[in-house]
């Protein structure tokens, strides 16, 4: 059974991803950092250098939120990043963002569905994505969506939470995200099932071996696991 965020709706997990996304999105950006302490900008840093080596012009960066991945994909010196996400609230706080920035010329923000991305298949020569995969309804279809519009020998980074296993960061881990993480997501963003979701998401998700074979099976070779933070997070780097 699909972990969803509002569990007396009966909308699809996507619909209801799209709603919790809208509600949250004056603060995500503030709740997001803060709450990571930071650490999610060094994360998306490293993902993106792992891109490097293939120069890569065209990049798409699906479930981008208010595009804070698209921008660290800049410096790459891409012709374009396109930024695509399901949440219209998310991605008006996005294109605010680049035009204080001066970015809204390099990067597009769309609304659009990963799972039916609006792209010419073998288009992009990079894909990110983060902290978005687990929010999938159909996690297969969506992966595979992403290697069809990827070019052959591009790349693919998935950023995305794991559990760590060691003590005593698990037991930290666990009662950060358990207890503090939703009682400050819920006093701030003022939705008190996002910051509910969040944890029991990444409970359900199929981190490391798992996802890797999920990986390979949707047409990604050469897959590398990348652990972050004592395993708090992990970056999944394949290519097609």
């Amino acid at each position: 059974m699909a972990v969803v965020p509002y569990k007396d709706k009966a909308e699809g997990k996507k619909e209801q991803v799209a709603e919790m996304f809208n509600n949250i999105s004056a603060r995500y950006d503030f709740l997001n950092h803060f709450l990571s302490l930071g650490i999610d900008i060094l994360w998306r840093k490293k993902a993106i250098r792992l891109l490097k080596d293939i120069h890569p012009k065209q990049i798409l960066d699906v479930a981008t939120g208010t595009g804070d991945f698209a921008i660290e994909a800049l410096s790459l010196n891409p012709t374009k990043v396109t930024g695509i996400d399901i949440s219209s609230g998310m991605l008006e706080v996005g294109r605010e963002k680049m035009k204080k920035k001066g970015h809204d010329g390099r990067i597009e923000m769309l609304l659009g569905d990963s799972e039916n991305l609006p792209f010419d298949s073998n288009h992009f020569d990079a894909i990110t994505v983060g902290f978005g995969v687990r929010n999938f309804e159909h996690l297969e279809k969506g992966l595979s969506e992403m290697n069809r519009v990827l070019r052959p020998g591009g790349k693919t980074a998935v950023l995305e939470f794991s559990k760590p296993k060691r003590f005593p960061i698990k037991q930290i881990y666990n009662f950060y995200f358990l207890n503090i993480l939703p009682t400050i997501g819920k006093l701030v963003s003022k939705d008190s099932s996002a910051y509910t979701y969040l944890p029991e998401s990444v409970n359900a998700f199929p981190e490391g071996d798992d996802f890797v074979k999920i990986y390979q099976k949707c047409g990604y070779k050469n897959i590398t696991v990348h652990p972050l933070f004592f395993g708090i997070a992990s970056i999944y780097l394949g290519e097609k």
